[in-house]
């Protein structure tokens, strides 16, 4: 998940007059949550990059986001350009995803030696069993028949246990570091200057709290590793030396907040697209094998990260007849490009067959999803094994309600029905 402490959801930056600003408002507003596509077919069609009237540029353009993101001109660092300097402290802006090569670089191949190739080339692979057991425990939990919300018996618990057992973090724990993830990313929307001021405060206070409590479990850690990522980034004295602790707890927060709000709404959406589409997941239970495919075309059509604020441009950008001027921040609208008919033909429609799966659901350019291995994983096990033994399942409410963070979209509770659980099986 990429977001900054002064572009967050609760702090739009839309609210004036023009065509493109009063789209953008109709966007955030959450009654138009449970189906934001029109809107963005609006914006991209009026012109795949635009100027909204506080200033800030939205880029909805498949081959213009692809454009930009790929430019060393345009920055992730939500300092670039200001007089600030210094150690940003415990936060988000001290993580890879908040830094511009070379920092980004570093961090990131520090994390990566704990988490992927070259390193531990096995380890996602390694956590399938885990993953497997927790999926197969969760759906064990339900009723022999009858109706759960989804999103609090499986699509949260999943990737929340296996989040906190690849960074340390006791389970137990959970509901404080959700509280406080919530109060980072994921805070109502502001209504008026006081509100959006309140809410400022309410994530500064929860990330002071969060990198505390990280800050301890890290120390706990220092000269007795436990095995887990975060053992990992304390005592690691490579080649390029350790990371700051203020860069261990920015990169552990942005780890633990990522790596379960993404992949919940990733899990439910995936639900009930399928649940939308009956014939599609007939053919992914005839043939579970499918799911690969499946996924991509489910990620593509309905990804959990929509739009990324974060981004700010070091110089003038010319980018589809639009120059980006300088200093001014740039919106990054993942979930327009993935439906851009000039890429994906007949974009609106659910078709895992597609044959071009180059999507954006991950983002793209230096700061491309780093969990997305694991995201992938836990999103395709933890479908297979839901529909794979629910027989009967329906829907209790189409569409159902949503979040109101609009930036990070999903369900806020997927109620279902179903007629039986079937006995566990081993999914692959």
């Amino acid at each position: 998940m990429n977001t900054s402490p002064d572009s967050r959801p609760g702090c739009p930056v839309s609210g004036g007059s023009s065509a493109a600003s009063a789209t953008w408002d109709r966007f955030l507003d959450h009654e138009n949550r449970h189906d934001p596509y029109p809107l963005y077919a609006r914006l991209r069609d009026a012109a795949p990059v635009q100027r909204l009237d506080d200033g800030a540029f939205l880029i909805t353009g498949y081959d213009e986001i692809l454009q930009v993101v790929h430019d060393p001109r345009i920055s992730s660092d939500p300092l670039a350009g200001r007089d600030e300097v210094g150690d940003a402290g415990p936060g988000l802006t001290a993580a890879f995803v908040m830094q511009d090569p070379p920092a980004h670089d570093r961090l990131r191949r520090q994390t990566m030696r704990h988490f992927g190739p070259p390193h531990h080339a096995g380890y996602i692979d390694y956590l399938r069993a885990d993953i497997s057991r927790t999926a197969s425990a969760l759906v064990d939990a339900f009723p022999a028949s009858g109706a759960v919300d989804l999103v609090e018996a499986f699509a949260y618990p999943l990737p929340v246990m296996m989040i906190c057992d690849v960074l340390g973090v006791p389970h137990e724990d959970e509901p404080r570091f959700h509280a406080w993830s919530m109060a980072i990313i994921a805070p109502p929307e502001a209504t008026t200057p006081e509100e959006a001021e309140a809410l400022r405060e309410e994530a500064s206070t929860a990330t002071r709290e969060l990198g505390a409590y990280l800050a301890h479990l890290a120390e706990v850690r220092r000269g007795t590793p436990q095995g887990d990522l975060l053992s990992g980034l304390v005592n690691d004295h490579g080649t390029e030396g350790p990371m700051s602790t203020s860069e261990i707890i920015s990169t552990t927060i942005m780890l633990l907040i990522g790596g379960h709000e993404t992949t919940v709404n990733m899990i439910a959406n995936g639900a009930l697209t399928l649940l939308r589409h009956p014939e599609e997941l007939d053919r992914l239970r005839a043939d579970p094998s499918t799911m690969p495919r499946v996924f991509e075309e489910l990620l593509r059509l309905e990804p959990p990260a929509q739009v990324t604020p974060k981004y700010v441009a070091l110089e003038d950008v010319r980018v589809a007849d639009v120059t980006i001027t300088k200093g001014s921040p740039v919106w990054i609208a993942w979930a327009a490009a993935n439906r851009d008919p000039r890429h994906f033909a007949d974009p609106d429609r659910f078709d895992p067959l597609r044959e071009n799966r180059d999507h954006l659901g991950f983002g793209a350019g230096i700061h491309a999803c780093f969990g997305a291995p694991l995201a992938r994983l836990e999103t395709q096990i933890a479908l297979a094994e839901l529909f794979i033994r629910l027989e009967d399942v329906r829907l209790v409410e189409d569409p159902p309600p949503y979040r109101r963070n609009p930036l990070l979209r999903g369900p806020s509770r997927l109620d279902i029905t179903f007629g039986r659980v079937l006995p566990a099986t081993t999914v692959s």
